[in-house]
């Protein structure tokens, strides 16, 4: 699951990561797959692509002209919610 947003924050991350924990609740047929969280924006603030990722969160960001990457260091190991 994604979310986006022009200004990531902290605040919004640890938002997405209480959606991210309720989500099976709500959507039961989910309950025996696999759930990865990743945020997207254009702006992080608050060093909140850092808080993304030690939170277990894919980070991908704008690397040029409509070019997306994931900005997580090799070593990252995501988080299964």
């Amino acid at each position: 699951m994604v979310e986006v947003k022009t200004d990531m924050t902290v605040e919004k991350i640890n938002h997405f990561t209480e959606q991210l924990s309720l989500f099976k609740t709500y959507m039961p047929e989910y309950a025996d797959k696999k759930l990865y969280g990743a945020v997207a924006g254009i702006k992080y603030s608050e060093h909140s692509d850092k808080y993304a990722y030690k939170q277990g969160l894919f980070v991908i960001r704008n690397s040029g002209d409509y070019i997306l990457e994931i900005a997580n260091p090799e070593s990252f190991v995501p988080k299964l919610f």
